[in-house]
């Protein structure tokens, strides 16, 4: 799989409900806003990157790349930004990473793609940990573009929950041995726990 099979798309259209409703991919982290961690780490492992958001949109157009909000109004999830991010991906293959996730890995692309062609899989997700630790990470996936029909289907029908469409699919789940790589900053206090312990291992 070459960079420019892949479109990069940066999950950043929630409430941020657990943050107390600010927008979490603008909260600065370690000098910067979480969503330009997510830009730097990606850009280099995809041939174009985007970013869906449904709030502070001229905000997010000043990171550079462009920005589309769900075509499914009221924060309908990320399966919404999926879709969305479908909707203008040019390549073969959608990637998606949430905003505010700054460790995942720097081959996280790479080792995506090679297991979903390997198995010839409609979606690849990560997944950490063995046996009853196990834990997917729905949100960071590589998807067919080829998909989409299926996916807008899906959401006419009314379905939001990602588990579910997920069930629908040739799912190859991709494991990854750090298990920290694909942690979320969800909460005000979670971000400051991170810029203290990101702190004091330097």
């Amino acid at each position: 799989m070459e960079l420019n099979d892949v479109t990069g798309l940066i999950l950043a259209g929630g409430r941020g409900s657990r943050m107390g409703s600010v927008d979490k991919g603008l909260q600065t982290f370690r000098g910067k806003p979480m969503v330009k961690h997510a830009i730097e780490r990606l850009s280099p492992q995809v041939g174009s990157v985007m970013i869906n958001a449904n709030q502070n949109l001229d905000v997010y157009k000043g990171f550079g790349v462009p920005v589309y909000p769900d075509e499914i109004q009221g924060f309908a999830g990320p399966l919404a930004g999926l879709q969305t991010g479908l909707l203008h991906c040019r390549s073969p293959f959608l990637v998606t990473v949430p905003c505010d996730s700054p460790f995942f890995p720097l081959d996280f692309v790479s080792e995506m793609g090679t297991a979903l062609l390997s198995e010839n899989g409609d979606l690849a997700v990560a997944v950490t940990g063995q046996g009853e630790q196990e834990q997917p990470h729905p949100v960071f996936c590589l998807v067919r573009a080829s998909l989409l029909p299926h996916l807008s289907d899906f959401l006419q029908s009314g379905q939001r929950k990602i588990d579910k469409w997920y069930a629908t699919l040739k799912v190859v789940p991709v494991r990854f041995a750090d298990e920290n790589a694909f942690s979320n900053i969800n909460t005000l206090d979670e971000l400051t726990k991170w810029e203290e312990r990101l702190a004091g291992s330097q």
